[in-house]
């Protein structure tokens, strides 16, 4: 789109990589981010990225492991630390200069600690030696994100990766932009319904990825503080065809052929760009 590069993540529309990218550019997307599983190499969807002219905008890690980052079980710890320092080795090689982290798994623990803070000060240092930047997304688990964006602050590979969707449902709505918004590298832009349960308990079935505009967001407000960040980069967009086990609200994306699903989320992501240069020019 004129102006602002818009990307879409690859794997939830249910073809190959390379067939994905390929209908990317061909709908009109400029970029593309893909999430990395240690046991498949990415070459083939690289190159395919390549061949269709499309920007490699990040990889996604692993997040499986993410807890253990944080515990005292000092093998299980390193096997976490050595998995995320692969996926740096990974950015470097196919030229991605983020790689999406997230600080933390699980709904339960709520306490940070001293080892997970230098692990991932470790991960931070590795990063910088090879030129990757680290982009920490809002998850569940707000306290051990809380506790990176503090410790690793003078670390200039560690940015913050934000989710609108994650926002609504892991976050209760909380202004994420406003905690983190200076330090904003990458964006995950997705609808979402909120927080199901009445008592206001956060549980991955409300994590849905919905297209922009069909959900509750206001879009006019989160093009109004991606504004105020002064964000220029690409709008990157990470939706799903999949709806949570026990929930309906995508599986009218998946009445569409993946021509026509990629098609209308180029049409939202659009429309999302155009609220942003508005933004953009009440700003200047």
């Amino acid at each position: 789109m004129w102006n602002r590069k818009l990307c879409l993540n690859v794997g939830s529309f249910g073809l190959s990589g390379p067939e994905e990218v390929k209908i990317f550019a061909n709908a009109g997307f400029e970029a593309y981010f893909f999430d990395w599983n240690p046991r498949n190499s990415p070459e083939k969807l690289v190159c395919a990225g390549k061949d269709a002219g499309l920007e490699l905008q990040s990889i996604h890690a692993p997040f499986g492991k993410s807890a253990k980052m944080w515990g005292d079980d000092a093998e299980a710890g390193k096997a976490a630390l050595d998995e995320l320092t692969e996926c740096l080795r990974v950015c470097e090689k196919f030229g991605a200069p983020i790689m999406i982290v997230h600080a933390f798994i699980g709904f339960e623990d709520h306490s940070p600690t001293p080892a997970g803070i230098e692990r991932y000060g470790a991960l931070a240092r590795e990063a910088e030696k090879r030129g990757v930047k680290i982009a920490l997304e809002n998850t569940e688990g707000e306290e051990y994100l809380a506790a990176l964006m503090e410790a690793l602050r003078s670390e200039a590979s560690v940015g913050f990766c934000w989710d609108s969707g994650h926002e609504m449902c892991y976050n209760h709505s909380k202004d994420m932009l406003a905690l983190y918004g200076d330090r904003l590298i990458a964006t995950h832009l997705n609808d979402n319904l909120g927080v199901r349960d009445f008592g206001g308990k956060i549980t991955y079935i409300d994590d849905l990825h919905l297209l922009p505009f069909d959900g509750i967001a206001d879009w006019d407000n989160n093009a109004a503080r991606l504004g105020r960040c002064g964000f220029a980069g690409p709008l990157t967009f990470e939706l799903s065809t999949v709806s949570k086990p026990g929930r309906r609200e995508n599986d009218l994306y998946r009445k569409l052929s993946p021509e026509e699903y990629i098609a209308e989320c180029y049409k939202r992501a659009c429309r999302v760009a155009a609220k942003m240069k508005g933004a953009f020019e009440i700003r200047d």
